[in-house]
């Protein structure tokens, strides 16, 4: 993970989530459905859903929806959505992995391979790139909300049982392993800090740069897959710039 940040990429994108901060709410209620209707409505026993929450909380969705989510998950709702993964290459090569919630696999299959293919890219089949990237918690404390040096955050990152730590100007990035991200993110908010973000992602093993006579084609088709009201998640192997 040396050298791999996604805060700055995370930043950059935010005016633009903005404009379709609807779509990102829908998304969002669609999380906290499953999760709660899988694991209960309350998030101090659902570690799942106190994650789509803080989520939810961090991307300013209202109270009110996240509620009426809730409130579907508690009463008899049919509603289903299928957890499905999407695997290919982006043009110049670089790894894609999708992350979706359907209710409808065949249409979701046919979008998001029209996604690929109207923009130079290849689905692939299933394992094609998963073997790519790690499942990891990945947690950004931004550095005007604390006091803490270098030296202070690493001494408890490490304390907290996180992975790495790197750092920047703006924000201390750390990353732990997957099964240990709830119990890292609990033990720095009990030490005083103040999450900017804490999520499960996938981060690639190797990064690849994107050609520059690809760029064009490489945005349009990670936009197309992150338009798709059924794709949660976008994952790239590209190089951050």
């Amino acid at each position: 993970m040396s050298g791999h940040s996604k805060w700055h990429n995370i930043q950059g994108r935010k005016n633009a989530q903005d404009a379709k901060r609807g779509k990102i709410f829908q998304k969002l209620s669609r999380e906290i459905y499953m999760a709660a209707k899988n694991g209960g409505p309350d998030p101090s026993g659902n570690p799942n859903l106190r994650m789509v929450m803080d989520k939810a909380h961090a991307n300013n969705m209202p109270k009110t929806n996240i509620d009426r989510a809730l409130k579907k998950a508690e009463g008899n709702s049919d509603e289903h959505y299928d957890e499905i993964t999407y695997e290919g290459y982006a043009p110049g090569g670089v790894a894609v992995f999708v992350e979706a919630l359907t209710d409808n696999k065949n249409r979701t299959a046919s979008s998001v391979r029209v996604a690929f293919t109207r923009n130079g890219g290849s689905l692939g089949a299933t394992g094609s790139v998963a073997y790519m990237f790690n499942r990891k918690g990945y947690i950004v404390i931004d550095r005007t909300t604390t006091d803490a040096d270098e030296d202070q955050m690493l001494l408890d990152v490490m304390d907290a049982g996180g992975e790495d730590l790197q750092t920047s100007a703006e924000a201390y990035e750390i990353y732990t392993d997957a099964k240990q991200f709830a119990q890292v993110r609990d033990a720095l908010e009990k030490a005083g800090y103040k999450l900017a973000d804490a999520e499960l992602t996938m981060i690639p093993e190797n990064t690849t740069p994107v050609p520059e006579d690809k760029k064009e084609q490489f945005d349009n088709l990670v936009e197309a897959l992150e338009d798709d009201d059924d794709v949660q998640n976008v994952y790239t192997a590209a190089s951050e710039e």
